[in-house]
């Protein structure tokens, strides 16, 4: 079955990501898978929530104690609250943001971006075609990649399989910017898990397209880059203002998280 072109038959990870956020951008079967991998793990929706807190939080730190002006959002999927642009505009109205997706469902929403404050864009492409992001004239538009530009990859790489080489996508797009430039990654990882929980990861990859990896199979994407203080670390621990006793278990959450500056 199609809505306006759209598939409303398939799962589709971001808007199964909506729908843990609480959002409406979401169809019988996203909501389904959502709450197939809920009961696996009851605190998957609080990992959607932390994971949109650290980009708020990392956006924060870019636009305010960093001063970056442009970010290349790649995954964004459905607009809720605390967007990318809507972080950035409010530390500095000038920020200037691409988003990219490949979900037509993403782009039936680009409009209300547009109508954003400062310079704000939508693209149709897709994270593993990583030369028709950098060579769009959309790109050129909004950003210009002869000063620094925030490459925003928050909660995609782990849909990504090692044979499909997220790995590759990612150097092109770092070559591509210039020295000063920052990656920030968010990304599932099973190191925090306990063993009862470790023993639902089949179930869990076989409802859900996901590889997790370890934190040595994450450093490769930062190479090239000084991984800002406090480091890779769970999500929850990246520049929170909370003290550590009222964060939630790592356990409980299962991704990590980092900012890197291009040398």
């Amino acid at each position: 079955m199609t809505d306006g072109g759209i598939d409303t038959s398939v799962v589709h990870a971001a808007r199964r990501y909506n729908y843990w956020l609480g959002g409406r951008d979401n169809f019988a079967v996203d909501r389904e898978s959502g709450d197939q991998i809920a009961a696996l793990y009851p605190w998957t929706p609080m990992w959607a929530r932390e994971n949109r807190a650290f980009l708020v939080r990392a956006v924060e730190y870019l636009a305010g104690e960093v001063g970056i002006r442009q970010f290349l959002d790649i995954g964004t999927g459905l607009p809720t609250a605390n967007n990318v642009h809507e972080v950035a505009q409010r530390v500095a109205p000038e920020s200037r943001v691409l988003y990219v997706d490949n979900d037509p469902l993403v782009m039936a929403h680009a409009r209300a971006l547009l109508s954003a404050q400062g310079r704000t864009e939508y693209l149709e492409a897709d994270f593993l075609a990583p030369d028709d992001i950098l060579h769009s004239p959309t790109l050129t538009k909004v950003l210009n990649l002869d000063e620094p530009v925030a490459l925003m990859l928050v909660a995609l790489v782990h849909l990504i399989p090692d044979a499909q080489n997220p790995l590759a996508a990612v150097r092109t797009l770092l070559d591509a910017l210039p020295s000063g430039s920052y990656l920030v990654m968010s990304h599932g990882t099973a190191d925090f898990m306990t063993a009862d929980a470790l023993a639902d990861v089949p179930e869990f990859q076989r409802l859900a397209t996901f590889q997790m990896r370890s934190s040595a199979e994450l450093l490769p994407f930062f190479d090239g880059t000084h991984v800002v203080d406090p480091g890779l670390v769970c999500i929850t621990d990246w520049r929170s203002p909370l003290p550590e006793s009222e964060r939630p278990d790592p356990a409980h959450v299962g991704c990590y998280g980092a900012v890197g500056r291009k040398e």
